[in-house]
């Protein structure tokens, strides 16, 4: 089952991009990675991840840039979610394993592409989406 989600963005500057979400939307931050990924948290149910652009992806700004993030129950591993998608005739790629979680990728009908993550990286910790919750800095070691 399906329990969350994220939109990412590709974008061409991390820091600038960060300050946009925070500082001229006033989005919170509630992860950050070093200029690896962060996301940012718009109410209770919008979640938008920040992804460095790479050649393999597309240009920030372009068709194709953003795709969608999901997050699979904690009762579903990730490998199962991936057999049941291809029981539907759905093309998964290999599960991609991380210090943070483990993903697959696949897309949509259209070509949407879509990824699933084993865990909630926004939320992980945090009980509710409240302003006690803290942002994540990989970089800062007394963060959590």
């Amino acid at each position: 089952m399906i329990t969350g989600g994220t939109a990412t963005l590709y974008v061409s500057n991390m820091d600038k991009a960060i300050r946009f979400y925070t500082e001229v939307l006033g989005l919170k931050l509630t992860n950050r990675f070093g200029n690896q990924w962060a996301t940012v948290r718009a109410g209770a149910t919008l979640v938008i991840g920040l992804h460095p652009w790479s050649q393999k992806h597309p240009l920030p700004g372009t068709k194709g840039s953003v795709q969608i993030g999901l997050i699979v129950s904690r009762d579903e591993p990730i490998e199962a979610l991936a057999a049941r998608l291809r029981r539907h005739g759905v093309k998964v790629g290999d599960v991609i394993r991380s210090e943070e979680a483990s993903y697959v990728s696949f897309t949509d009908p259209d070509g949407n592409p879509i990824y699933v993550g084993d865990r909630d990286l926004v939320s992980d910790g945090a009980s509710e989406f409240d302003d006690e919750f803290e942002p994540h800095d990989s970089t800062d070691s007394a963060t959590p």
